[in-house]
Order: structure tokens, then C-alpha cells, then sequence
């Protein structure tokens, strides 16, 4: 008696992608869009990931689209790495997007709120004893 013979399987080839309409780039990233967003400088202020920004302004006809979203989203203090993910914008990117901007004065920029050391437990005790005595 011979074995069952077993037949291969041929890969089934997968479909080609749709072609894309000129201009297009998926979602690959677009080198010339960050260009565009920086400007020709390309300088930047001193931030880091966790400085706060706010909007001092509303967006105007003359803002561009990433600076209206940024006032947009500062109404309330946001930090640069926040800003940055939400505009899906590199973080180099965004200093310069909003170095441009502190200069127009359109959004300010402040270092983040640090909760101060808790003063010695010894200490508290002392002023509730000296309180309680009075």
C-alpha cells in the first residue's frame, strides 16, 4: 500500500496595491511638509518635552493650518511632547513650529509646575505641639 501523496500548495499571490493619485504619499512622511512647517531658518527656541505652551490668541485668516491647531489645542496648557503627538509632528518640528510662534507672540512657552519637597515630618510636629499649646 503507498502512501497518500500530498500535494503543495502554490502561494497565492497577494493583490497589487491601487495605484495613487499624484501627490499622494500614504502614510509614508513627507520630508517637504516639515520644510514647509519649519521655514527657512529653522531656528529654535530652548524647550524641552516638558515645557508648557498656551495660546495667547485666537487662529486668524493668516495663521497657517498647524498653527491654528496649536491654538486650538492650547487653550489650556499642553506640554511639547503632547502637542507633538497630537499633530503627529517630530518633535524637532514642532520646537521650530513653535519658536516661530513665541516670536509673533501668538502662545507662551513656561517651564512646568514642580511640587516643593514636603518640609520635615519633625517640623510639622513641632508647630501642631506648639499650636496645640496655645
Amino acid at each position: 500500500m503507498t502512501p497518500p501523496q500530498r500535494q503543495r500548495r502554490t502561494p497565492v499571490q497577494p493583490p497589487a496595491p491601487p495605484p495613487q493619485a499624484a501627490g499622494q504619499e500614504g502614510d509614508r512622511p513627507n520630508p517637504e511638509r516639515l520644510f514647509v512647517i519649519g521655514g527657512v531658518d529653522g531656528s529654535r527656541a530652548e524647550m524641552d518635552l516638558v515645557t508648557l505652551i498656551v495660546a495667547r490668541a485666537e487662529p486668524s485668516p493668516s495663521t497657517t493650518p498647524e498653527q491654528a491647531a496649536v491654538l486650538r489645542l492650547c487653550s489650556a496648557p499642553l506640554s511639547v511632547a503632547e502637542l507633538s503627538a497630537y499633530l503627529s509632528l517630530p518633535f524637532s518640528a514642532m520646537t521650530v513650529l513653535l519658536t516661530e510662534m513665541l516670536a509673533a507672540e501668538l502662545v507662551t512657552a513656561r517651564a512646568p509646575i514642580t511640587r516643593q519637597a514636603l518640609p520635615d515630618r519633625s517640623l510639622l510636629e513641632a508647630v501642631m505641639h506648639g499650636l496645640q499649646k496655645l
